[in-house]
């Protein structure tokens, strides 16, 4: 059932009603959308047009993927204003005049509101961009629209079931309507996989990119924990929370990602990014990249839980191979599973000072702090909590200070046994990456039992706070599965340029077919 509010439906309904463009964005990329527009064949407005003509196709209409929760009502003007620019010669960069869809818990100092899925924020907008929405902006990118959500970024509750929010409803799997997105950038997995706009921006804490970028057939990259900032951005945990793009391609992901890293004093942790951030990381797509690259293959408790995704992985080993990578096989991960109960210890400490932090800031909201939004919540079960629960956040809020003997422990372990157990692999290999699977075909949705996650590989780069990208490996039943990458600490451009290799040396993205 959609339970998008009446004003945010109208909006999205509103400011798609301009006619169809002759311009097909169907599967298009970065690259092609600016040489159309250099050629004269397209403007930032035909492809914002043609945008919002699809988003009310099949979003609103159709197969209602219930994937983007509001369009911008500002997005023609600024469109208006890239061609105004181009027509001037004045172009920002590869990003320019291109429409971006945003995860709903990333700030707009515009007229949307950010809601992160919930009734709570539904009413009441941020005061200013995120810092990354700043890049986007000053790069050229035109700012479609917000993408529903797991609400809360799926960590209200452990029986939730992904691609939920009160404010959205039920994200649709843009493959197969009853099966999940899974992750909680399931709206901009879908979305984007949908070709509602060129590229998206997603959101991950544990697994929320690269899960529905799995599950979508989309590129998703999580960077290191500190080149991308967070500021902005409603948090769950500052140890693990990052942002990041989800793309149809690795250029594009790779064109993303050089507009939104960098510095910000905002966000202490991108201190660290200092000397790692990268002007161009499209500079490091080469297609002989695999060729004489030693490739570790994790198989310990990242495989045998779906045969459909354990024939997929022989398969693109087999590639690899074949593109030229020297396999190591086995070189799992360490410590995998050893960390679990600390890692989670960890988030909900963060939780509640975190999103404590963020709320006391937000201007008019009704909610200051992780105990207003529990209030609330209760209040409102009826449409909050109709399918399921807040256990996890009942957990947060009983936690105490970040500077309990118990949170302390918990994260200094948990870091610890997850970046050892990438780094002393890589070492003692000499690997330039580990892949394992992303994760398994995507399940059916259901709200009596919530989700059922079979397995997945993202929990070491993310406790680690390390890049990981999935890419595609092919499909099961019509299905797609990812394969991830993952390096070390900001091996953001190695790891794109073997995706890169990966990705062009087997083609195995297909669009889906929406009616």
């Amino acid at each position: 059932m959609n339970s998008r509010s009446p004003r945010l439906l109208g909006v999205l309904l509103l400011a798609a009603t301009t006619a169809h463009a002759a311009t097909s964005i169907v599967e298009a990329s970065v690259d092609q959308l600016q040489r159309d527009m250099a050629a004269g064949r397209a403007t930032a407005q035909s492809i914002t047009q043609a945008s919002l003509a699809r988003i009310r196709q099949f979003d609103a209409h159709g197969p209602a993927l219930n994937a983007v929760l509001q369009t911008n009502p500002e997005a023609m003007s600024i469109a208006r204003e890239r061609d105004r620019e181009r027509k001037a010669g004045k172009l920002r960069g590869p990003l320019h005049g291109i429409p971006v869809l945003l995860k709903d818990n990333i700030d707009t100092g515009d007229r949307m509101p950010t809601t992160a899925g919930s009734l709570a924020l539904a009413e009441t907008r941020a005061q200013r961009d995120a810092f990354i929405v700043r890049k986007l902006r000053d790069a050229g990118a035109v700012i479609l629209g917000k993408t529903n959500l797991s609400e809360w970024a799926n960590i209200r509750s452990s029986k939730s079931s992904s691609g939920w929010s009160a404010v959205g409803g039920q994200t649709k799997n843009a493959y197969a309507g009853e099966r999940n997105p899974c992750g909680s950038s399931s709206g901009t997995g879908t979305a984007v996989s949908a070709s509602f706009a060129v590229v998206g921006i997603g959101t991950e804490t544990d697994g929320s990119i690269v899960c529905p970028s799995g599950v979508a057939g989309l590129v998703g990259m999580k960077p290191t924990v500190g080149l991308v900032s967070r500021s902005g951005i409603i948090p769950i945990s500052h140890s693990q929370d990052t942002a990041g793009p989800m793309t149809r391609n690795v250029a594009d992901a790779a064109a993303v990602l050089s507009a939104i890293a960098g510095v910000d004093a905002a966000d202490a942790a991108t201190k660290a990014a200092q000397g790692h951030v990268e002007a161009d990381y499209r500079a490091f797509l080469k297609l002989d990249a695999l060729k004489g690259a030693r490739i570790g293959v994790a198989r310990k408790k990242v495989t045998g839980y779906s045969p459909h995704t354990d024939r997929l992985f022989e398969q693109a080993i087999a590639d690899l191979k074949r593109l030229g990578a020297e396999i190591v096989d086995p070189a799992d991960f360490g410590s995998l599973g050893d960390y679990d109960d600390d890692e989670l210890e960890v988030l909900l400490y963060e939780l509640k000072a975190d999103l404590n932090a963020y709320l006391a800031q937000r201007q008019g909201a009704p909610v200051k702090s992780l105990a207003d939004v529990i209030a609330f919540n209760d209040r409102n079960a009826v449409k909050e909590m109709r399918y399921f629960g807040q256990d996890l956040f009942e957990k947060a809020q009983s936690k105490g200070p970040l500077t309990d003997e118990t949170y302390t422990k918990a994260a200094e372990k948990a870091r610890r046994l997850a970046r050892a157990g990438i780094d002393e692999v890589l070492a003692a290999h000499k690997l330039d990456a580990i892949i394992a699977p992303t994760g398994s075909p995507a399940w059916l949705t259901d709200h009596v039992n919530g989700d059922s996650f079979q397995g997945s590989s993202s929990s070491p780069a993310a406790v680690a706070g390390y890049p990981t990208i999935s890419v595609t490996m092919g499909a099961a039943m019509g299905l797609p599965v990812g394969l991830s990458f993952v390096g070390t600490a900001w091996s953001e451009g190695k790891l794109l340029g073997l995706a890169y290799a990966y990705e062009q040396g087997t083609r195995h993205r297909r669009a889906p077919k929406l009616k």
